[in-house]
């Protein structure tokens, strides 16, 4: 699986704007053969900031960033960003979520 998290921190006149400029990117991502989520989240300390936690099969990472809807994306972001965006990008074992081993709720 190929496992990601992208910081974005926007313009602060885009912040309240920017789930909607990323919504048809979102919704075609999430169309994606191999695509296994891809969701969204604002920081709570920095109303400015966004944190994408996506992931793919191994095979599907690929097609994803040379879709023309990612292509697009990477031309339609900028406008609404401060700074380059912070990625942590890794493949790693597994297929999914894992129910946490410290905190079991019965």
């Amino acid at each position: 699986m190929h496992f990601i998290v992208v910081k974005f921190t926007t313009k602060p006149e885009w912040s309240d704007r920017w789930l909607e400029l990323v919504a048809g990117f979102t919704a075609a991502t999430r169309a994606e053969p191999g695509n296994l989520w891809f969701d969204w989240s604002r920081s709570v300390d920095n109303e400015h900031e966004f944190v994408l936690v996506e992931a793919f099969t191994d095979d599907g990472a690929g097609p994803h960033v040379n879709s023309d809807h990612f292509k697009r994306a990477m031309q339609d972001l900028p406008q609404a960003l401060a700074s380059t965006p912070k990625i942590i990008s890794r493949s790693v074992d597994g297929d999914g979520w894992d129910a946490m081993g410290e905190l079991t709720i019965e």
